[in-house]
């Protein structure tokens, strides 16, 4: 039912997180109905948030609810941080409920599906992201490459660019402590960006800590210049990379990350890599601010 008085049901939380501050911050309007494309663009330019989620109800029996995704610039067809945020706010204000532990979310990339397990504050939330596909396997080498892996020491697989919605250059680093000293070239990184069609360089490393099995970084080039502080869609590409090599940790397919620490986050995100060759992605999430928003 369409809110009142221009007061909508607004949620801002902290997605990949076990406490507040630590992961991917998503603000979510519950109620969306009368909106249009150009009120929610400018929400989401308000917010100044990585995204800003605006959920509807569902068309069909299908659906659990559905997903307009903005970013301060533009609509996005599919993230996996406000996947997963947004499917803990419609849990949190009761306006679905799992069916045999799994939500459907139907946006602009289909309907997907959302794995629920546990309660409270130990919930995990995960989206079964769309299949990521490898566009090409290069080499340290490679022109376009050169200057944005510039002084970054390699690991054994070769770069390669993935495409999961999003276009991202992944490239394995020697250890965790090169990973986390590392300064990226955002000039070079912003050029191989808009060479090639894709998001910007993210780069990964194993680790021996108890807690997660590899430790990323992801570096956006195009259109803005920053470092994402916790990414399910990215991450999920990982996964289908790390499949494709036969280089996944665990031969259940399961393995956490970690991701943010650079940048005043502490993100950990859960990867599951199924029987059926499906990426999952998600983690925990902690609301943070809950309110009305009211926009006429």
């Amino acid at each position: 039912m369409p809110s009142s008085n221009n007061a909508r049901p607004y949620l801002q939380c902290d997605v990949f997180a076990d406490r507040p501050g630590a992961g991917n911050p998503l603000a979510v309007v519950l109620d969306s109905e009368g909106l249009s494309d150009e009120d929610m663009q400018a929400i989401a330019r308000w917010t100044r948030l990585p995204e800003t989620t605006f959920v509807l109800p569902p068309v069909d029996a299908d659906s659990s609810y559905r997903i307009r995704m903005f970013s301060p610039r533009r609509e996005v067809p599919f993230a996996g941080h406000p996947s997963v945020g947004t499917a803990h706010a419609v849990l949190q204000a009761g306006l679905a409920t799992p069916v045999d532990g799994v939500l459907v979310q139907d946006g602009i990339a289909g309907k997907l599906p959302l794995r629920v397990r546990g309660e409270g504050d130990s919930r995990t939330i995960a989206v079964r992201v769309p299949r990521a596909r490898v566009q090409e396997v290069a080499s340290a080498d490679d022109p376009r490459l050169q200057a944005a892996l510039a002084g970054l020491p390699l690991g054994q697989l070769p770069p390669a660019l993935m495409d999961g919605g999003r276009r991202w250059w992944l490239a394995e680093m020697e250890s965790e402590a090169a990973l986390r000293a590392a300064s990226p070239d955002w000039s070079a990184i912003s050029q191989l960006a808009e060479a090639t069609g894709s998001m910007g360089l993210f780069v990964y490393a194993r680790s021996d800590d108890p807690v997660y099995y590899y430790a990323v970084r992801a570096f956006v080039g195009a259109p803005a210049q920053f470092e994402d502080a916790a990414s399910g869609a990215a991450n999920a590409t990982l996964a289908a990379w790390l499949a494709e090599r036969d280089a996944l940790p665990d031969p259940g397919g399961f393995y956490r990350i970690s991701q943010g620490r650079e940048v005043g986050f502490d993100a950990i995100i859960e990867l599951q890599v199924d029987e059926a060759g499906d990426v999952w992605s998600g983690g925990r999430v902690c609301s943070i601010v809950e309110g009305v928003l009211r926009w006429r």
